[in-house]
């Protein structure tokens, strides 16, 4: 019977904890909101004038988007090197994170509590290449020259924040596996099962819409796949419909029907 008390005893002040843990949870996400209220319309202008993604979401996705991207620059400490700070930098980065993540439910990528954004193209260890951005266990580093060309729309299926994003997405689920989201793990294997061949084509000579650079290896694949998915999802759907169909899966949304809705709405 002592056992018995015990275990029951255990279990309850497990449950307690849980119950406590999730109330603390829901507390801190409703205070963050409130202060979120009163800045929604700043970011509001800042990104509606720059991601044609976010203006073509209805307003209930358009609120989250906009809150998530408020809690992750919060989440954040943003440094910048060679280059002026300007209130809507770490807005615009941490916009094109939430863009990635937006129908997932883990988006904060805590592993990453520092953001490098960088004047321009830039050296990294013993690569003689110039980088424009990259992803290592210090922080995901950015060129602020390449990122708003990318934003811009001025580097066609380029994107150099959504590309690091990408990279830093797959680093907190399979590298450090700190942030899990228990969905896009299990979809990453069926992604998978399409994209391998075709990354494997591309490495043999293949010439797709994803282009060369997608043939480096499978990281490089990946962030490549997230850029066009983005940035050309009507030739992405048309050149390669079943490693769209698994990226609008895995990512738990779709950029050709977010594009059709905003047509049929206006």
């Amino acid at each position: 019977m002592e056992i018995v008390f015990i275990f029951a005893l255990i279990v309850g002040l497990i449950l307690m904890q849980s119950t406590l843990l999730d109330w603390f949870n829901k507390l801190t996400v409703r205070r963050h909101y409130q202060k979120f209220l009163s800045q929604e319309t700043f970011y509001h202008s800042i990104v509606s004038r720059y991601f044609k993604y976010y203006n073509r979401l209805n307003l209930e996705e358009q609120r989250k988007f906009l809150f998530r991207t408020y809690l992750f620059r919060k989440a954040k400490k943003f440094h910048y090197i060679e280059v002026t700070e300007t209130p809507e930098m770490p807005i615009l980065v941490s916009a094109v994170s939430v863009q990635l993540t937006l129908g997932l439910d883990k988006f904060l990528m805590n592993y990453f509590r520092d953001i490098y954004v960088l004047r321009d193209d830039y050296h990294y260890g013993f690569y003689s290449r110039p980088f424009q951005g990259h992803v290592d266990h210090s922080g995901i580093y950015l060129s602020w020259d390449n990122f708003m060309k990318g934003l811009k729309g001025q580097t066609p299926n380029c994107n150099v924040g959504l590309h690091e994003m990408g990279h830093a997405l797959a680093y907190v689920n399979f590298i450090t596996q700190t942030e899990e989201d228990k969905h896009f793990k299990k979809e990453f294997k069926n992604f998978s099962k399409v994209a391998r061949p075709i990354f494997t084509a591309i490495q043999e000579g293949t010439k797709t819409l994803l282009g060369d650079y997608a043939a480096t290896n499978y990281h490089e694949f990946w962030a490549v796949s997230v850029e066009v998915f983005f940035e050309n999802p009507v030739r992405f759907k048309h050149d390669l419909p079943e490693l769209y169909d698994a990226m609008a899966r895995l990512l738990k949304q779709d950029p050709m029907d977010v594009f059709l809705n905003a047509r049929l709405a206006a």
